[in-house]
């Protein structure tokens, strides 16, 4: 047993010499490199919470009004900044869908299915007008001025409800499910012309829509923990909202010149914006704020034009 423990204690004596040796610092050199406490490292006053998003907020205005001026002309240019192409595949796909259910029979559709299918359609063609300007890769950008087009023409003639209506309208859902499906457009006759906003959205339906989203968003976004459970749905709703915002203000379209008009609706895009900034920081808190920042420009502008 006295052999053993002998032998332990030189294993152990071993052991030590041969680790290395503790480091020696020169506090005249590292004072230049470290701070010798970590609040010196700071400098100005803390940041709050209330302050951080105060910044987030002015950061969000300033992008969207950017986003602004990049689409208020025919080129665009700027759409991808507002919304996403899966946002744009997915909105197109259920709004067909909501178009299919109104084209049921000659009867339904006279009796006001007319009305349902011209909101459909408006909202098609402006989606359609978007994806024609957008930068980057979307799905069906190669026929979009000829969906545009076409979605145009008949959301026009449905201003009243006819047999003659009704059997375009047929044809347009046709057209869709072809587009959808991934045949193409083949039996029209392609477009190659820049969107004239005039003749392809009307505010009417448009803003129709628009009250449409502001009810599921503000429905999916209740409170933190619903933003949350929802929150690939609102970030949609909020980059479709932040889209009608600058589509309300380009060329041609009602009020378009009106400075209040466009002041109020830049308001709602730059809310919708500031949904999606709350979303990217997981801060579902700011997501109900800007919910009602949208509520809000939305209440403004009915007050003086609707």
């Amino acid at each position: 047993m006295f052999l053993l423990t002998m032998l332990g204690s030189q294993t152990d004596a071993i052991a030590q010499s041969q680790r290395a040796q503790p480091p020696e610092f020169n506090n005249a050199v590292t004072s230049r490199i470290f701070f010798s406490d970590l609040s010196s490292a700071f400098r100005g006053e803390r940041p709050t919470l209330s302050k951080l998003r105060q910044a987030d907020a002015a950061t969000v205005s300033a992008n969207a009004s950017t986003a602004n001026e990049d689409e208020s002309g025919d080129s665009g240019g700027g759409w991808n900044k507002l919304i996403s192409p899966i946002s744009l595949e997915d909105e197109i796909k259920r709004v067909k869908l909501k178009y299919d259910s109104s084209i049921t029979t000659p009867g339904a559709f006279n009796g006001g299915g007319y009305q349902d299918a011209r909101l459909h359609l408006s909202v098609l063609a402006s989606l359609f007008a978007v994806i024609s300007e957008y930068s980057g890769d979307v799905r069906w950008k190669s026929e979009a001025k000829t969906a545009r087009d076409l979605t145009a023409k008949t959301a026009l003639a449905c201003a009243a409800g006819s047999t003659p209506v009704y059997n375009e309208a047929q044809l347009r859902k046709a057209d869709l499910q072809d587009l959808v499906s991934g045949s193409g457009l083949t039996a029209a006759k392609a477009s190659e012309e820049p969107n004239d906003w005039e003749m392809i959205a009307d505010r009417g339906p448009l803003m129709q829509y628009a009250e449409e989203l502001l009810n599921r968003i503000s429905d999916q976004s209740r409170d933190a923990a619903t933003a949350q459970e929802n929150v690939d749905s609102v970030k949609r709703l909020a980059e479709l909202l932040s889209v009608l915002g600058v589509i309300l203000v380009q060329e041609g379209m009602d009020d378009a010149e009106d400075e209040d008009y466009a002041m109020l609706s830049g308001a709602m895009t730059k809310a919708s914006r500031s949904v999606v900034a709350a979303i990217e920081r997981q801060d579902f808190e700011a997501v109900r704020t800007a919910v009602g920042a949208i509520t809000q420009s939305c209440s403004d502008c009915h007050e003086q034009y609707r």
